[in-house]
């Protein structure tokens, strides 16, 4: 927010403390469409688990498999609620003998007595006897995010080599995680992290605010807890199955949901990209309900204005919603993106009963 030119957010925002743009937002997203840009991502939160158990313990905590994952690699997982129900996302990057975990700013979980606690808390309550100390590490890493097909050469530049792999993670005077898409998470200590920045804008990455991330994780359909999920948001709904929850291990919080709505059932709802009317005088904010005529039939999440397609909104909307389905969002028109309605693939509970009728 000191940089020349840095515009801060609205008071509504959830990247409060970050830059929104520079000046030229929809120039900042075709620079990463095109080439390379830099985010400043460094209000999300930082916990490092190390210790001898650390794989073992996090592999009961969280929804992914990680009781093997190796040095040198990461993934994405959740914490949910004993319902299956969606309390935090996190990214992982197993690197120097610790997983570092970086998460959403005021992430939270649903403690043993049902009480909202935060996410450090709820997994330093969750130690017992394992050889594990999690602490914030807020104050001694940052997040930056450099995204565009020009990242790995940005990354070279400033001494860094870029993973090839998604979730890929290599060390060196940062951690660098590949993300899905191409962008690249930088670990970087946050006493450095200005210099950093001149490092990479140097290299020729170009200065991005929190507007032009979040357009792009909107294209590509990536929710953001508290944002695009509610207090009912299960994984399935918003593709986080098996991007994040794995459906195949047991012993996690949560995992009976997962399991039965992977095998035996359907979400009952989904996560749609909507183009929304250009036209209308205001845009609508998170959390307006979606109408198909007077009847509410979903909720928005992640409203934001596209640098090629205009004002568009990521939205939970009920499953029996086709693409054809005329909707209106906050009082203007708003249609289904088509590609972004997620295949219905049978559930292995249901292609067995199926073959044993047939």
């Amino acid at each position: 927010m000191t940089l020349p030119g840095a515009v801060p957010p609205q008071d509504e925002s959830p990247d409060l403390g970050v830059a929104w743009h520079f000046g030229d937002p929809f120039g900042e997203q075709r620079a990463a469409s095109r080439g390379a840009a830099v985010v400043d991502r460094s209000n999300r939160e930082i916990i490092a688990v190390p210790g001898e158990d650390r794989l073992s313990w996090l592999h009961l905590m969280i929804s992914q498999h990680v009781s093997d994952l190796p040095e040198g690699a990461g993934t994405e997982a959740l914490v949910l609620d004993s319902q299956g129900r969606v309390d935090a996302h996190m990214a992982l990057a197993h690197a120097d003998g610790t997983v570092w975990i970086d998460t959403e700013p005021g992430a939270t979980a649903t403690g043993a007595r049902g009480d909202k606690q935060s996410l450090l808390a709820y997994f330093a309550s969750m130690v017992f006897w394992s050889k594990v100390e999690p602490r914030d590490a807020t104050a001694e890493k940052a997040v930056l995010s450099v995204v565009g097909p020009s990242a790995p050469e940005v990354l070279e530049k400033v001494g860094l080599s870029a993973p090839t792999d998604t979730y890929g993670v290599t060390v060196g005077d940062a951690i660098v995680r590949r993300m899905p898409g191409g962008s690249y998470d930088l670990l970087v200590p946050r006493a450095d992290i200005a210099q950093w920045w001149e490092r990479l804008t140097t290299a020729g990455a170009r200065a991005m605010g929190s507007w032009g991330y979040e357009a792009l994780r909107v294209e590509n359909l990536r929710a953001r807890v508290g944002v695009d999920t509610d207090e009912r948001t299960i994984p399935h709904e918003v593709n986080w199955v098996p991007v994040a929850a794995h459906v195949a291990k047991g012993c996690y919080r949560g995992q009976e949901t997962v399991a039965k709505v992977h095998n035996i059932g359907r979400p009952p709802r989904r996560m749609l990209l909507l183009h929304l009317d250009g036209s209308a005088d205001n845009l609508p904010v998170t959390g307006d309900p979606v109408l198909a005529g007077d009847r509410t039939v979903g909720r928005v999440g992640t409203v934001v204005q596209h640098h090629e397609l205009g004002p568009i909104a990521l939205a939970l909307v009920k499953r029996s919603i086709g693409a054809e389905t005329e909707l209106t969002v906050a009082g203007a028109a708003a249609a289904i993106d088509p590609d972004s309605i997620p295949a219905d693939t049978p559930g292995l509970g249901r292609e067995a009963a199926r073959r044993l009728h047939g």
